[in-house]
């Protein structure tokens, strides 16, 4: 579902209402609806923003995902988080950060060309420590803002109580003062309207013909030999068993979506393939909200392009407003146990 154009509807019932005549008769019906307030619907989340949208672009940040990164700040105040294959088999994380802009988000590393799509939807600015010539290259090819430490971005700072590479914090209010505000094309992925009825398939804008889905309520999603994520369904919300966070980012809606993984076209300092999740195309999807999964079709037309699903009968599936937590796992090599 697309987000509705709410401004120009109103700045058009206003101008209506300045070219009626003061003999004409006031219109009850119409009175009550300029009275409305229009609210203005995020694209992250798909919730009600009753203040309108932020005065400041989406910050992703790429966030350390080992124990040699622990604990990860800030993470339970992002909007949406995507978690990434990268090096070595291990996985790094792409938080998005739009509603709230915390003071201490980490700690913060490098970006890959993955990253492209990933921020591409929302034209969504980069948060980095840095990244490979090739890749920042490609990335900012790409139009997409990047703020990295090496090339001096504002809102850098150390963590004494760990060592480089693991160290970095950002300061993204401090880093917002010297960010310009873009126009967010669309929404991130499709949302059903809040003002729709909730129905009882919670992650579906579900028919006659779409397939039951299947009661879970904890899940393993393996991204390589080494490393795996485990989520438990835990008051009304998935969370990671096996995270680093100091405070866990509690998930919404869980999003599966097996990806296609290419070369990078360069090694990291250890000698390991970089790899290159790729993010447009299609392929198999599982949706887990609240306590039912669906089994589902992901596509993404181009990089700049919202996720759209699919359920097996075909229809559309949409996502419930709120936090989403996307794993991009690789074709072949990763899975999923949920159960």
């Amino acid at each position: 579902m697309k987000v509705r154009l709410l401004v120009p509807a109103l700045t058009l019932a206003l101008v209506a209402a300045g070219c009626s005549s003061s003999d004409d008769k006031p219109d009850p019906k119409a009175s009550r609806a300029a009275a409305q307030k229009i609210v203005e619907v995020s694209p992250l989340t798909g919730r009600p923003m009753p203040n309108g949208r932020p005065d400041n672009p989406v910050f992703i940040v790429k966030i350390e995902n080992t124990e040699g990164g622990a604990p990860q700040y800030g993470l339970d105040q992002a909007d949406l988080v995507v978690e990434e294959l990268v090096e070595g088999g291990l996985t790094r994380l792409a938080a998005f950060f739009y509603s709230t802009l915390p003071s201490k988000v980490g700690h913060v590393r490098s970006m890959r060309a993955t990253d492209i799509g990933i921020a591409a939807p929302v034209d969504g600015q980069i948060v980095a420590s840095g990244g490979a010539s090739g890749t920042i290259r490609k990335v900012k090819k790409a139009g997409i803002r990047v703020w990295s430490e090496d090339e001096g971005a504002p809102g850098f700072s150390s963590d004494p109580l760990k060592v480089r590479p693991y160290n970095r914090l950002i300061d993204l209010k401090r880093l917002d003062r010297s960010a310009k505000v873009t126009t967010i094309p669309g929404p991130y992925l499709p949302w059903v309207s809040p003002d729709a009825k909730k129905s009882a398939a919670p992650s579906a804008s579900a028919s006659a013909s779409t397939p039951a889905p299947r009661k879970v309520s904890r899940a393993t999603v393996r991204f390589s030999p080494s490393t795996q994520t485990s989520w438990k369904l835990s008051g009304g919300a998935w969370r990671r068993t096996n995270g680093h966070a100091a405070k866990e980012y509690p998930a919404d809606t869980l999003v599966v979506m097996f990806c296609d993984v290419g070369d990078a076209g360069y090694t990291d300092p250890a000698g390991n393939p970089v790899p290159e999740t790729k993010v447009v195309g299609s392929g198999r999807a599982v949706v887990m909200h609240g306590g039912e999964a669906v089994e589902a079709t992901w596509r993404k037309a181009s990089k700049k392009a919202e996720i759209v699903f699919t359920d097996k009968a075909g229809k559309p599936l949409e996502l419930d407003p709120g936090r989403v937590w996307i794993e991009l796992v690789p074709k072949g090599q990763g899975s999923l146990d949920a159960k």
